[in-house]
């Protein structure tokens, strides 16, 4: 080995021993918060408050080594890979332990530990969110992209986890006053959110480890009309024949016609719009099920109307497209398709253009 390859490598342990450090340190952080607000430890959580500023310095000194090793070495391939993965993992892990800060804070604050139904939850979401960190962290720092693929599936047990608990927390707030439970929803969040962080750690080490970046997101989206005998339908076409690859697509109405508007389904044919499943549907979901989808577009009327509580991650579009009316002539029918279609074809290409960018397919 020369000269030069054992200075870089030097410089490289260097790193992986302070992330590893940090690493360690934030884990420790986010199980003594949790202990601490399990059992009413205030002493725990104010020195787990204290040592998270050690945390802090040592994430800026990684910060430092990086790129002082970008400056020295102007690595490439593999190497440089690598350190900007810890560069963007260092920022995560911090982030980890500022939510460990959050949930000693919100701990302090409470009269007494939860108790039953509560602590249960919490202890249950704890294991999780802290099982999670823990494999992530391991894949990291053994460069096992296998083994960060296989944990990145462990956040969606966590939201769902997160999900229900919201719901029951509502339901079985027992003696808790509202304000320790919005307290607890606070903490509830952030562990949530540290199953977020690791999870974008999981992406790091597999770009490390592979050279493959983050796979870009595919969005779920429900078009909403009146009857789903048409403007949904033709919405659904036109997404899924321009937009293929950036979204995966539904459509219902607030209750089912009949059948499809027999005019729309000539029009739609003639452009080459294939139709899954023609027959129209009525809105028939679980409040899981909607909570799935990414967006929401109704082109009759508001949402509301027919969801009454849009899921908290779920964005809502109103475009309230006219209908195509029974009294207008055939000519009266094709130029006001046309112009429907063409509203529609722009506003899925807008939608689909600020959800993904310019390179949405």
């Amino acid at each position: 080995m020369s000269h030069y390859e054992q200075r870089l490598e030097k410089d490289l342990n260097r790193i992986r021993e302070q992330v590893s450090d940090v690493a360690a340190r934030v884990q420790s952080g986010l199980k003594d918060a949790m202990h601490a607000l399990l059992t009413g430890n205030d002493k725990l959580a104010y020195a787990t408050i204290l040592g998270d500023l050690p945390i802090n310095r040592r994430v800026r000194s990684i910060d430092r080594l990086c790129h002082s090793f970008i400056a020295q070495h102007l690595p490439s391939g593999r190497h440089l890979r690598w350190i900007s993965s810890v560069i963007r993992t260092n920022i995560e892990l911090e982030r980890i332990g500022d939510y460990a800060v959050t949930i000693c804070r919100e701990s302090v604050q409470m009269p007494q530990p939860p108790q039953g139904v509560l602590a249960d939850k919490l202890e249950l979401m704890c294991e999780e969110a802290r099982r999670m960190l823990e494999q992530t962290v391991d894949a990291f720092a053994d460069g096992n992209a296998d083994a960060a693929k296989a944990t990145m599936g462990m956040a969606k047990e966590v939201d769902r986890s997160l999900y229900n608990t919201f719901a029951e927390l509502t339901a079985e707030r027992g003696n808790c006053s509202l304000q320790d439970l919005m307290r607890l929803f606070n903490v509830f969040h952030r562990l949530g959110r540290v199953a977020a962080q690791s999870k974008n750690i999981c992406e790091e080490t597999v770009f490390a480890v592979t050279g493959e970046t983050k796979v870009p997101k595919v969005y779920r989206i429900l078009f909403l009309d009146e009857d789903n005998s048409g403007l949904s339908q033709m919405a659904e076409a036109v997404a899924r024949k321009r937009f293929p690859n950036s979204g995966s697509y539904s459509r219902a109405g607030r209750y089912a016609a009949s059948s499809l508007n027999p005019a729309i389904a000539t029009f739609l044919d003639e452009r080459g719009l294939e139709l899954e499943d023609n027959l129209p549907k009525a809105l028939d979901l679980l409040p899981q099920e909607i909570a799935a989808f990414h967006v929401i577009v109704s082109l009759q009327g508001p949402v509301k109307s027919a969801i009454q509580e849009v899921p908290f991650q779920t964005v809502v579009q109103e475009w309230d497209i006219p209908p195509l009316t029974g009294d207008l002539d055939a000519a009266q029918t094709l130029q006001r398709m046309e112009a429907i279609y063409r509203e529609i074809s722009v506003r899925v290409q807008e939608l689909m253009q600020t959800l993904r960018g310019h390179v949405a397919s």
